[in-house]
């Protein structure tokens, strides 16, 4: 699949949580495509991917390791990013992680940690990145959320959690930061199967079984999700503000 081509994305600084593997991994190729400057981070070394990124589209990504769960830390890679490519003015909270886990025997510490990787980050990248955004006459941030909290689901509550969260976050910052022309929208992926959904939990049964629920009869591709970032990053769309994008094949629907 190709996507459109946004050309105010050129030359623009990006950065991307998580941008190394599964959809993270689509978005930085996506956006190095439409030429702009992509910086992204993550805890495990991304080098041989970015090697695979500068072979395929002519333009390196800045790898930043980083822990997210660290605010220092993300703080400290945030600043970087913007020193090397200039104030960020796109910025895409993409890490997440769903480790699943019952609820009578999640403890205190699972739970911390699962709001700082799932939450706290998000809302502490955008407060980094806003003060540029706010310099620069404007920016977009995209948070990933999930169609999990919209669902009677189970296996996951801190996860589940922090995505009702993350839509709720996106709300008040678009309100408090759109004089600033600063657009923050949520992105909602239903079931997308990235290489670690695939060795985890992806079988022939569960699969059939949840495709039967989407109106589309595909599944969803990491390369699906692209589209809608690359839209919600460029001026195309310079009136969305507050919105949750969902993008599940009309799973929801069901």
């Amino acid at each position: 699949m190709t996507d459109p081509t946004f050309p105010d994305l050129k030359g623009k600084s990006v950065f991307i949580t998580g941008g190394g593997s599964g959809i993270g991994a689509a978005l930085t190729e996506s956006l190095l495509r439409q030429g702009a400057q992509v910086a992204f981070c993550q805890r495990s070394d991304a080098t041989p991917f970015c090697d695979a990124m500068e072979a395929a589209t002519g333009q390196r990504p800045l790898f930043l390791p980083c822990d997210i769960a660290d605010t220092d830390q993300l703080r400290q890679t945030l600043s970087t990013a913007a020193k090397a490519h200039g104030p960020i003015t796109v910025l895409v909270n993409n890490a997440a992680n769903d480790t699943r886990h019952k609820t009578l025997e999640t403890d205190q510490a699972f739970w911390d940690w699962s709001m700082a990787v799932n939450l706290r980050s998000y809302f502490f990248a955008c407060q980094s990145v806003i003060p540029g955004m706010q310099a620069a006459g404007g920016g977009s941030i995209i948070n990933f959320s999930s169609i999990s909290f919209m669902m009677a689901d189970v296996g996951y509550a801190a996860y589940i959690t922090a995505n009702a969260g993350i839509v709720g976050l996106t709300r008040t910052l678009a309100r408090e930061f759109g004089p600033d022309r600063i657009r923050v929208n949520a992105i909602a992926p239903g079931w997308v199967l990235t290489d670690r959904q695939r060795e985890l939990w992806v079988t022939p049964e569960s699969l059939a079984n949840h495709l039967a629920k989407q109106c589309l009869p595909d599944p969803i591709e990491p390369t699906d999700v692209s589209g809608a970032v690359l839209y919600l990053a460029s001026g195309a769309s310079r009136m969305m503000t507050s919105q949750t994008l969902v993008l599940d094949g009309g799973f929801i629907a069901s």
